[in-house]
């Protein structure tokens, strides 16, 4: 086993036990913590994912995403969610923008930026607005640790949280990759499990450069302290002519 399994490994098992006595979703399909990366300008993308809980929560989300570049790249999404939370059904709209600042590579750290918010699509009331630092560190051309740090503001109750979140991906054949990831929100809340650590881990099957499918168990995804399943999709639309993104990239 070389150094940088060893080190990937090992980060993401103390980030974890780390994590583990404490508590904003991001891109990256239906992970919460997100990599540094943007696609390519010109390139988009929809991720789709349903997630049930052992308490009968559940979300359904569609996710649609774009690279455009009217001063530098930047990547769009529209972020749609039906969920069932405490029996109360819910569809809530959350855009956001992300652009990348520092390109990632191995051996070193790339580093973006994304904000935006979120409301509800029945009433049009703002529920959140957030601003999240992605960075990524690339152990080798199939492995990262992604670290994010960020801000959220709850406006149904007027609290502002620190987020955090840390994730090890890991390319180990070239149709599959495993992920691990710890994350949460810190502050002031009236029920525990809301700023209590989540924690999600899954396998995602990409088979060729358009399609992956992701399976994920999850706990306390959404501050309900419940189990959780996901089954994800993600389907791209690269830019016509470009090289495979693994080609261009150089890895995952």
């Amino acid at each position: 086993m070389g150094w940088a399994v060893r080190t990937g490994i090992t980060a993401a098992i103390a980030a974890l036990g780390a994590f583990a006595g404490q508590d904003a979703r991001a891109a990256n399909g239906a992970y919460a913590v997100d990599a540094a990366d943007i696609s390519e300008v010109g390139s988009c993308k929809v991720e789709s994912w349903l997630s049930t809980a052992t308490n009968a929560d559940f979300s359904a989300v569609a996710n649609p995403s774009c690279v455009v570049d009217p001063f530098r790249p930047i990547e769009l999404s529209l972020q749609t969610i039906r969920a069932r939370s405490d029996g109360d059904l819910s569809t809530t709209v959350a855009p956001k923008a992300k652009t990348n600042f520092i390109p990632t590579g191995i051996g070193r750290w790339g580093l973006s930026a994304y904000g935006g918010g979120s409301f509800d699509a029945a009433t049009g009331e703002a529920l959140t607005a957030f601003a999240v630092i992605p960075v990524t560190f690339r152990l080798s051309e199939t492995m990262r640790i992604n670290v994010n740090g960020g801000w959220l503001w709850d406006r149904t109750v007027d609290r502002h949280y620190l987020t955090y979140g840390i994730g090890f991906d890991w390319k180990f054949t070239d149709t599959l990759q495993w992920t691990i990831e710890a994350y949460g929100q810190a502050g002031a809340a009236e029920i525990a499990s809301v700023v209590q650590p989540r924690f999600q881990t899954g396998v995602r099957y990409r088979p060729n450069e358009i399609f992956s499918v992701d399976v994920i168990y999850g706990h306390n995804i959404t501050g309900e302290n419940a189990n959780w399943i996901t089954i994800g999709t993600t389907i791209r639309f690269p830019v016509h002519g470009s090289e495979p993104e693994h080609r261009r990239t150089g890895h995952l």
